[in-house]
């Protein structure tokens, strides 16, 4: 039985949650999202390059495989293919580059 933070949750410790609703703020990108938010999507997409899945519908698989765990992960309940494939299609893109570019920034200060 796992007592501890996963590691998925402890990597994002190190992200700042404020910094990232700040480039949504910025770009509006929350605007009429009821239970999907660009954090979500962030995560979901995060999970995805972590465990190196080449297509969505593997992405969703696995995240779906893990449903006990979406909640302690921060993606809070199952989510499905057509709900991540409109978020990639229809959020502004420029609010990952920017949350990019700060991460970069800061990964050079420490």
């Amino acid at each position: 039985m796992n007592r501890g933070k996963y590691i998925f949750t402890q990597i994002f410790e190190f992200v700042s949650h404020n910094d990232f609703l700040k480039c949504v703020k910025r770009y509006n990108g929350d605007h009429k999202t009821k239970h999907f938010s660009c954090w979500k999507q962030f995560l979901c997409m995060a999970f995805s390059q972590l465990i190196d899945r080449e297509s969505l519908l593997d992405t969703i698989f696995c995240i779906n495989a893990n449903s006990r765990k979406l909640y302690h992960l921060g993606i809070g309940s199952a989510i499905s293919k057509s709900t991540l494939s409109k978020a990639n299609e229809n959020r502004d893109w420029r609010i990952y580059q920017d949350f990019a570019l700060l991460l970069i920034a800061q990964a050079k200060v420490i």
